[in-house]
């Protein structure tokens, strides 16, 4: 598939969007838990720089996006001290689910934007209102439901530095801790065998794309059932 210019742009003012906001409810779930530490490290702020990671903010969706796969990534880590919460476990657990959720708030309210636009108006007009109406519509709102839903579900993957990390070390007995901890060790270089080296090799081993599609391909599909 060839992305022609408004709709990488499109693309593009969807990921940051689902990003920051993925990121800023890190930390403000932390700032509500009791923690500073974000909040004094300005992560808490809307502005996209504030969050940008080298690789997994700019390198990696650029590199799925010349592969033709959904645009998604990562931002640098919020800052959080478990100290400051009363039950560090499960604050932890707190703060890893808020982006995500997060996510999946927005992949929510950008469906229930598109369907509010498709009964609002008649059928022929929905394509004819005009130019940049087109490109809201069937470009724009399906890139922001479908990124939300890309990053709601890479993120819970129990890959460091990714949400999943420390959400599925909550329900992980004490004594298999060190053994999860020691395999943590090799995350990124598992993250970049599978999200660029194995689709490239073997595209017909591209496990990274089977999840995606089973998961937030099969809800995003679920969340545009009205069209």
């Amino acid at each position: 598939m060839n992305y022609d210019l408004p709709t990488i742009i499109c693309a593009v003012l969807a990921f940051i969007p689902a990003l920051v906001l993925h990121e800023v409810a890190h930390g403000f779930a932390a700032y509500k838990l009791g923690d500073p530490t974000a909040k004094s490290k300005g992560r808490l702020s809307l502005n996209p720089l504030k969050h940008v990671d080298p690789f997994g903010t700019v390198i990696l969706p650029l590199c799925l996006l010349a592969m033709n796969m959904p645009m998604f990534g990562y931002a640098k880590p919020v800052p959080y001290n478990p100290a400051y919460f009363e039950d560090p476990r499960k604050g932890d657990l707190v703060v890893g689910l808020a982006g995500p959720l997060a996510n999946l708030a927005q992949a929510v309210a950008g469906a229930a934007v598109a369907a509010a636009l498709y009964f609002a108006l008649p059928a022929g007009q929905l394509l004819v209102t005009s130019t940049l109406f087109y490109y809201v519509f069937l470009v724009f709102l399906p890139f922001y439901v479908m990124t939300n839903l890309c990053l709601l579900f890479f993120n819970i993957l129990p890959i460091p530095p990714l949400d999943g990390s420390s959400i599925w070390a909550f329900f992980l007995p004490r004594k298999y801790m060190h053994v999860y901890y020691k395999i943590q060790q090799y995350a990124m270089l598992i993250l970049i065998v599978l999200l660029v080296l194995l689709p490239a090799m073997l595209p017909q081993l591209n496990i990274i794309g089977w999840y995606m599609d089973v998961t937030a391909g099969n809800l995003f599909n679920l969340l545009y059932a009205w069209m």
